[in-house]
């Protein structure tokens, strides 16, 4: 039977609400990705902390999905997860990964290549013991990427750390769930345009020196 759909080809919109130069950027990529990182909170854009992580897999395969930004440091951008999920276990095998962000109300994606590591054990404790206990349960209950037989699994799992945590005012950290921290070596900041001729400003760090050029759309 035929899927029926839309004309997905004639689906287009001409972007026209910003530019971007040379000379509008500033020279730290790192203090531009805060001036437009704050415009994004500012314009009230939906999860403006979402970024696409993309790791490479076993398989050879780029693996992409999306994680939430915590922490934007002088040297690196922070995120947290289960160590031994996909996104772990791509990265244990290959420490290069690319981030993205996509303001899509502003019109302006943000791309990002570089080296994780992990996080100070202390950064981790710290960020675990500031989530809600709803979501410390669930770092324990769930075996993240794993095949797990239905629903009920998860939830006999939450119903069985509750039990277990009942009495305890902090719950300790899973030594298997903490923070990477993504030290950049490129930034691409695109500000969509008119006529599909967007601008598009890339940093490169060269002998720990950031160079700044414009590329073609």
């Amino acid at each position: 039977m035929a899927i029926e759909h839309k004309d997905i080809a004639a689906i287009r919109e001409d972007y026209s609400k910003g530019s971007l130069s040379e000379n509008d950027t500033l020279q730290n990529p790192f203090e531009q990705f805060q001036l437009w990182f704050n415009q994004a909170l500012d314009s009230h854009v939906l999860e403006p902390n979402a970024m696409v992580l993309g790791t490479i897999n076993e398989a050879g395969y780029p693996s992409t999905r999306v994680v939430l930004l915590k922490d934007l440091k002088a040297d690196g951008l922070s995120f947290f997860t289960n160590y031994t999920s996909q996104k772990g276990q791509d990265i244990a095998r290959q420490s290069k990964v690319s981030l993205l962000f996509f303001w899509g109300e502003l019109q302006r994606q943000v791309r990002i290549e570089g080296e994780v590591s992990f996080l100070p054990a202390e950064d981790s404790d710290e960020y675990f013991a500031s989530r809600p206990k709803g979501s410390q349960i669930g770092a324990w209950s769930s075996p993240q990427s794993q095949i797990i037989a239905n629903r009920e699994v998860l939830e006999s799992n939450v119903l069985n750390k509750e039990q277990e945590y009942k009495d305890l005012e902090n719950i300790p950290r899973p030594e298997f769930w903490g923070g990477y921290l993504v030290k950049p070596v490129r930034f691409e900041f695109w500000q969509g345009r008119s006529s599909r001729l967007h601008d598009r400003i890339v940093y490169r760090k060269e002998h720990n020196v950031w160079t700044k050029n414009r590329l073609a759309p």
